[in-house]
């Protein structure tokens, strides 16, 4: 168990969204023309090798990823890196994270095919549609309008009926369809959003990233007698949370 958590631990502070990481590792000549079929094995080692191996062992979630192509949530010249082990840029400033976190963090919510669920942070929209292949009703807020209009645009043509996006502040949930079975948040505020809180049904779930800038926490919360319990669960460094002029929450 203690080497457990210090490999999550490092997972955790190197290989999360970080924005300089991912400008790092993508120095490499880019492959040209890979076809679907390859980007298909990469796909499925992906599954394997990061995600498997590290401890994710539900078969639906294991199976959403081994479905979902990445390569289509990346930039076109970022293609040939869709499924390595890292995070990468997707403009804007903002990151697609790196497999094994969007494995985690899915995981860790419990989720049930009924459950209906709150993203706070579209960026790709690659999470969303980890998200529909597992739940009937996701619901997503991206605050860069041109992200979330991207997002949304690759998520109807790739037929998510069940996702809705919209671009505005996640920092207040999206009230209209409250209460959540579940929350998933990834950016990060300094303390929990009181909306999100309120938002979230007896019983539910959220995972979210608190802290400042360069220290923060994966925190886990389960809402019980109208209770939020907290659970801490690793270090980890996220994006921030920001409002619409751009100020951190």
């Amino acid at each position: 168990m203690k080497n457990l958590k210090i490999t999550l631990l490092l997972v955790g502070l190197f290989l999360f969204p970080i924005i300089g990481l991912a400008n790092d590792v993508i120095k490499d000549d880019p492959e040209q023309n890979i076809s679907e079929t390859e980007f298909q094995t990469r796909r499925l080692e992906m599954v394997e090798k990061q995600i498997r191996k590290r401890g994710i062992r539900d078969r639906v979630i294991l199976d959403s990823f081994r479905k979902v192509p990445r390569h289509r949530f990346v930039p076109e010249d970022l293609k040939y890196l869709a499924y390595n082990d890292h995070p990468l840029p997707i403009g804007e400033a903002q990151t697609i994270s790196q497999p094994y976190i969007v494995a985690f963090m899915t995981e860790a919510l419990n989720l049930s095919r009924s459950d209906k669920i709150l993203e706070i942070g579209t960026g790709s929209g690659y999470q969303a549609a980890i998200l529909g292949e597992l739940c009937d009703s996701v619901f997503t807020i991206e605050i860069i309008a041109s992200l979330g209009n991207r997002a949304k645009l690759l998520l109807e043509e790739l037929d998510y009926q069940n996702i809705k996006v919209k671009v505005g502040d996640g920092y207040l949930g999206w009230e209209a369809y409250a209460p959540f079975d579940a929350i998933i948040v990834t950016c990060a505020p300094t303390r929990v959003p009181s909306n999100l809180k309120n938002q979230l049904k007896e019983g539910g779930r959220m995972i979210i990233p608190v802290g400042s800038s360069y220290s923060q926490n994966l925190v886990l919360l389960r809402k019980a007698n109208n209770q939020l319990l907290e659970e801490k669960i690793l270090p980890v460094l996220f994006v921030p949370m920001v409002d619409p002029s751009g100020k951190k929450y």
